[in-house]
């Protein structure tokens, strides 16, 4: 059974950079997609973006000027960074393997 698990600083500043981590378990991660997702109040879901099972990133438009995401597969995780952030990137951001298999998702606040 596949788990997703996101961690990270629920209070950010702004300015700062975002860092989160997925670890995964119950998957090789040798053949999945994980894609970073968040829902910021009001506004319907985002994907900052995708890495592949060969460790290639691809970033939504939106955010790839200061979005970098990368995989251990020997660790079993996820990595996000959110570099600049600003109160508007509060959200919960969840991490996603395939579409199908969502994490509980981590609750992250920009404020200062």
């Amino acid at each position: 059974q596949v788990q997703l698990q996101e961690s990270g600083p629920g209070l950010v500043k702004p300015s700062e950079t975002l860092s989160l981590t997925c670890t995964v378990s119950g998957d090789s991660m040798t053949s999945s997609y994980y894609a970073w997702i968040r829902h910021a109040p009001g506004k319907g879901l985002e994907c900052l973006g995708v890495i592949g099972p060969d460790g290639r990133p691809y970033y939504s438009q939106t955010f790839e000027s200061r979005t970098s995401i990368s995989s251990d597969t020997s660790e079993k995780q996820v990595s996000l960074r959110l570099s600049s952030v600003t109160p508007e990137d509060t959200a919960m951001y969840y991490c996603v393997k395939d579409v199908g298999h969502w994490g509980q998702g981590t609750q992250v606040t920009v404020s200062s």
